[in-house]
């Protein structure tokens, strides 16, 4: 049993980033979850992209397209992703959602001048991945 179960249901996460003085802030994004690997993607100039760069300890939370929570969340790391590990979490993510993530998204962030970034989630490792915050 992976702890990222709870997301192959679903294909957005509520994906929790941490600001400089420990504040939370909850975004939605899609999640791919391939065998045991949980993949989210972004863009070079996002803020959570610039808060996983300094902090790289997150929450994910199963949820509803505009965020609302449907599930526990869960500890994790996030690790940005280069070269064939970048290729097959964004081959993963555009088969969750083939218009939006698979053509528009990567078109947007081509036409804006954005580097497309990919990341994995790793539970955290205390024994297992454990639940942070009730579902609500």
């Amino acid at each position: 049993m992976s702890a990222f179960d709870p997301f192959r249901a679903r294909r957005t996460a509520l994906l929790t980033t941490y600001r400089r003085d420990g504040t939370p802030v909850e975004t939605p994004v899609t999640i791919a979850v391939v065998d045991d690997r949980a993949f989210v993607r972004t863009y070079d100039r996002a803020w959570k992209a610039k808060r996983m760069r300094r902090n790289p300890r997150v929450e994910v939370a199963p949820a509803t397209v505009l965020g609302k929570r449907r599930g526990e969340a869960i500890e994790a790391t996030s690790r940005l992703l280069g070269g064939d590990e970048a290729e097959r979490a964004a081959r993963a993510i555009a088969l969750r959602q083939r218009i939006l993530q698979g053509i528009l998204v990567p078109l947007f962030h081509r036409m804006k001048g954005y580097r497309t970034l990919h990341y994995e989630l790793v539970p955290a490792r205390d024994g297992d991945a454990r639940a942070v915050r009730p579902a609500a």
